[in-house]
């Protein structure tokens, strides 16, 4: 295991014109809050060495070995309107690690103060937001769902001018890399063919390198199916635990397929399709329910940037890629159809569940149930639990008013294994302990207003192992209490 960190720079040697080299900013008094030593192990990086030598290594004080940090450019459609320049206004790419495996992951800062791309905003980052970004992304990855994670959240040692001046951070994150549908549409538009070959080409070799056999159009084809299929999955998944990123701008969709960018994400309590959060999607632009549709509406805008490296003939450009998307209705229920058959014990599916899956939905939907306990309530009955047992791990009893669905579900279950296994196989898809909204403000408050970070490494502890029950973490399955909402959630930029 390493005890010093070396970087490569693959990205700045093999992409010039989709960078700004820069420095970070000199901040007054680095220090290491937050360090993910499972991350780092996994990284095959040494923890101890980390914490001796992090503050200043991930905070950009001090350059590792091989590193050539870079301001990445990249175009966005935000809320639907076309910036054809965003790029990292606040974050810098130091390099890449390569993993025990040969894998690179990049590592990557923000809040590493003001770069040629930041539009007027101040480059630096408040502790809350990047806090909260290190807690979702090791939910997610508890939950088995494709995502950046951070390394590490530092303190800068000043202040950070919002509302009102509030602690500043840097978070150090680690991503498959962080290459945007965004990425190619700032190149796309400024009809660099060029450069967008070679950005293609990079995202091939790195992401999907089976293609590279492939000649012509036809990789450009394939590098836009694969790239949907992944999108497809990792949308069904969101959908499959109740998340909504809250602001599916195409600048935050990974061509890696991975979930990026937690700003005013949150998990859903009761279920509605049209659970929004976000203080900014007033129109729902982004609700839960939408997620699948703009999915393929940003998947859409990649396909225009593939046009001149598909076809020279623009028009059978077109209808080619158009032919590719086509087909991400039918990915997206699979994939869907698949984890819901899942969460309710079915080990074969078909398409003619899709409306036992549902009419389920809608019978939450009409009793304003808790999405996340509700398919926790059907295991425990399949598991015998009693009263008491439910009561000492927080799960609900089914209603009464479930009973002519649950016939059904329980006919399609069948007999084949015995109901106490079926039950056993949910509890390992299904998760007890999500990001509560209230539970994760709570430790947020208590590490930025009070210095106190111990109610976010207990519910940091508690969201590593989601799915197993336990008696004494009974407050943090339950939803959040009624008094306390609608709950908003900020961008915090």
């Amino acid at each position: 295991m390493d005890t010093e960190l070396h970087l490569e720079s693959n990205f700045a040697k093999e992409l010039e014109g989709l960078y700004v080299e820069w420095q970070a900013a000199v901040i007054p008094n680095p220090r290491l809050l937050l360090l993910n030593e499972g991350l780092a192990t996994r990284l095959g990086l040494s923890p101890e060495a980390l914490r001796k030598e992090g503050a200043a290594l991930l905070s950009g004080q001090r350059l590792a070995s091989g590193s050539r940090p870079v301001a990445q450019g990249y175009a966005g459609h935000q809320f639907g309107v076309f910036n054809p320049q965003l790029g990292d206004g606040r974050a810098l790419l130091l390099g890449e690690i390569r993993d025990p495996q040969g894998q690179l992951w990049d590592l990557h800062l923000k809040g590493s103060g003001r770069t040629p791309f930041s539009r007027g905003g101040d480059g630096k980052a408040a502790l809350g937001p990047m806090l909260r970004e290190y807690l979702i992304g090791e939910a997610l990855y508890a939950l088995g769902i494709p995502s950046t994670r951070a390394l590490a959240v530092l303190s800068t040692g000043e202040a950070v001018q919002r509302e009102r001046p509030l602690p500043g951070a840097i978070l150090a994150r680690v991503a498959a890399s962080h290459l945007r549908v965004g990425t190619f549409q700032f190149v796309a538009v400024r009809e660099q063919d060029e450069l967008l070959r070679r950005l293609a080409d990079y995202a091939i070799a790195r992401h999907y390198p089976d293609l590279l056999a492939l000649s012509g159009g036809e990789r450009y084809l394939a590098f836009l199916e694969a790239v949907m299929q992944r999108q497809a999955r990792l949308i069904a998944q969101w959908m499959g635990v109740g998340f909504i990123h809250g602001v599916m701008n195409t600048d935050n969709m990974s061509i890696a397929g991975e979930s990026i960018d937690f700003g005013p994400c949150a998990f859903m309590d009761a279920y509605d399709a049209g659970t929004v959060f976000s203080s900014i999607d007033q129109n729902g632009r982004y609700a839960y329910g939408e997620q699948p549709r703009i999915g393929q509406w940003n998947l859409v805008r990649l396909g225009e940037c593939l046009v001149p490296l598909v076809n020279d003939d623009v028009d059978q450009a077109i209808a080619q890629l158009t032919t590719v998307l086509q087909r991400f209705p039918a990915l997206y229920q699979e994939a869907w159809r698949e984890i819901f058959a899942q969460k309710l014990g079915l080990t074969e599916v078909s398409e003619s569940d899709d409306a036992l899956f549902e009419d389920f939905l809608q019978l939450l939907d009409g009793e304003q149930a808790d999405f996340t306990l509700a398919f926790r309530s059907l295991s425990a009955e399949l598991q015998g639990f009693s009263a008491v047992e439910r009561d000492r791990l927080g799960i609900p009893s089914v209603p009464e008013s479930w009973a002519p669905w649950r016939e059904r579900w329980l006919a399609r279950v069948g007999t084949a294994r015995p109901l106490a296994a079926v039950g056993a196989a949910m509890d390992g898809i299904n998760p007890i302990y999500i990001p509560r909204n209230h539970q994760v403000e709570i430790a947020l408050a208590a590490a930025v207003e009070r210095n106190d970070g111990h109610p976010l490494e207990k519910l940091l502890q508690i969201l590593s192992a989601p799915f197993v029950a336990r008696p004494e973490y009974l407050p943090y399955s339950a939803p959040m209490p009624a008094n306390l909402g609608p709950f908003r959630t900020f961008c915090g930029t």
